[in-house]
Formats: C-alpha cells, structure tokens, sequence
C-alpha cells in the first residue's frame, strides 16, 4: 500500500477492480495533495491551514450539494472527486477525518502518551479503511473495527520505520512518556538521527521499540482475520497490505531497531515471499 508521501493506500493496484479505480484515485488524489500541503515545500504554518481550510470547505460543499465549479478552487481534485463521491455513495467524514489529521501535523508535533497517539491514528488511517469498506460494499460494524485495527497498525508500522526520516521534519511519534520510562528523549533520537553517537544496538532503545513492534503486530493480526471473512479482490489485497506491513516489522526486528543508519524496507525478494503468503490459505507465521 505504500505510495511515495501518503502511506498505506492501494492506489492503481492491479488487485483493484477496474471500477474501482477511478474513485480509489480520485480519493488518493485528494488526500496526497493534502498531505503534501501538511507536509512538502516552504509554506508558513499559516499557510498550509488556510489551504486546508480551503479543502474542508470544499468537502462541505459537496455535504449541502452544491456542485463544485470548474473555476473553483482545486477544482482539478474535487471535480472528479465528487462524481466518485456521488456515484459510490460515499461518506463525508472520512474525509472531514484526514483533512484533521493534516491539520494536526501542521500544529502537533510531540505526543505525551499512546492514546494520543492512537487517536491520530483514527483520523489519518482509519478512514482510508472505512472507504475502502464501502467501495467494496462490505461496511459491515464488525469488519470495521477489524479494519480501523489494521489501518491503525499500518500507521503505527510507517510510524516505527520513519523514527529518523520524521524527525528531520521535527516530529516524534513515539510517546513522550514511554521515552522518558526507558530513560531516552529527544536528544537521544537526535543524536543517533546525526549519529553522533555509535548506531549499535542500544538496550533501552531495542526493549522500547520491541513493545511498540508488538503492539503493532497485533494490531495488524485483524487485517488477516478481516480478509478470511471477505472473498475476492479485496480479501488477497487486504492480505497483501498486512503481510507488508508484518514483513516490516521483521525486518525492524533483524536490524535490532536501528532505524537510524538504515530505513527497513522490503526488496524484490521480501515481495516474492509476500506473494507467496498471500495466496497460501495458512494463517501467518513470521
């Protein structure tokens, strides 16, 4: 599911029914060009709120169905959106959702504990999830739980990966208070980031980021149990997506955590034995 700035979407997946790929597009653009707004160039803070504004406006045009003109603003991605919208019956809120979490990354940049943290996670993940349900007309309540469950380990997966990578955009996910009960901080991810101290394997570091791995794989754990109870498409690309995001986390694993000398990502042999688990009826094993 990992697409360049915007993190776990399928978008233009050979797994996608071909009448879904024009809506998973539309919604990708959308939230890709938001995301870029939170997160790219040298916009003022200020800035990237105002156009965000403008984007949740143009949601809540299309909330009282108003049609969105040709000349409007960013008319290039909500022209084509809210036909995808219209024709698919889509929700507004998961939307109204990532356009909060893209706020948050413009304001927030330290959280205190997990739950905010999570909390995150059900504006920036979750929905792309819950669109997904309804594209494929399976947004039954307990698949969705199953669903947020995964899209929350995905973020969480992208999170634990990007330690350095977002720390040069002055932001850490790992939960202030969990840092500060294995004795580590802030300057401790810098330094390591700068590697201004040894990038061998610390112990506090190894233990804080094993609970965070596990947690993550449980949570990813529900995405293979949703994709038993779906057929076709969407359940081998559900399975797809958390056996990437498991795969992942091994590697993290094998690297002992140090995410700073190097990025775990998954090769062309990692995606050979995705593929090979993807198509096995067996449940998944590391």
């Amino acid at each position: 599911m990992s697409i360049e700035h915007y993190e776990n979407f399928p978008v233009a997946s050979v797994l996608l029914p071909r009448r879904l790929r024009r809506p998973v597009t539309d919604i990708y653009r959308f939230a890709r060009s938001a995301d870029d707004i939170a997160d790219e160039g040298d916009l003022s803070a200020a800035q990237r709120l105002e156009l965000l504004a403008q984007f949740e406006a143009s949601i809540e045009q299309l909330q009282y169905h108003q049609p969105v003109l040709p000349d409007s603003p960013h008319s290039e991605i909500f022209v084509p959106l809210a036909a995808s919208i219209r024709n698919f019956q889509l929700p507004l809120k998961p939307f109204l959702d990532l356009l909060s979490a893209f706020r948050q990354d413009v304001t927030t940049h330290r959280y205190s504990d997990m739950a905010q943290v999570l909390d995150y996670c059900t504006r920036s993940a979750n929905p792309v999830g819950r669109l997904m349900l309804h594209l494929y007309q399976a947004h039954q309540p307990e698949w969705v739980e199953m669903a947020d469950s995964t899209c929350t380990g995905l973020q969480l997966v992208n999170f634990w990966q990007d330690v350095a990578v977002d720390w040069h955009k002055n932001r850490v996910y790992i939960p202030q208070v969990l840092l500060a009960q294995h004795d580590l901080d802030d300057d401790y991810i810098q330094a390591r980031t700068q590697l201004l101290r040894q990038p061998q394997a610390d112990a506090r570091w190894q233990d804080m980021m094993q609970l965070l791995v596990t947690d993550a794989r449980q949570r990813l754990q529900a995405g293979l149990i949703l994709s038993a109870h779906l057929s076709g498409r969407i359940s081998l690309e559900l399975k797809m997506m958390v056996l990437g995001g498991l795969r992942i986390l091994e590697r993290l694993e094998a690297v002992e955590f140090d995410v700073f000398s190097h990025r775990p990502t998954l090769s062309r042999l990692d995606w050979l034995r995705l593929i090979t688990r993807g198509l096995s009826r067996t449940s998944y094993r590391p």
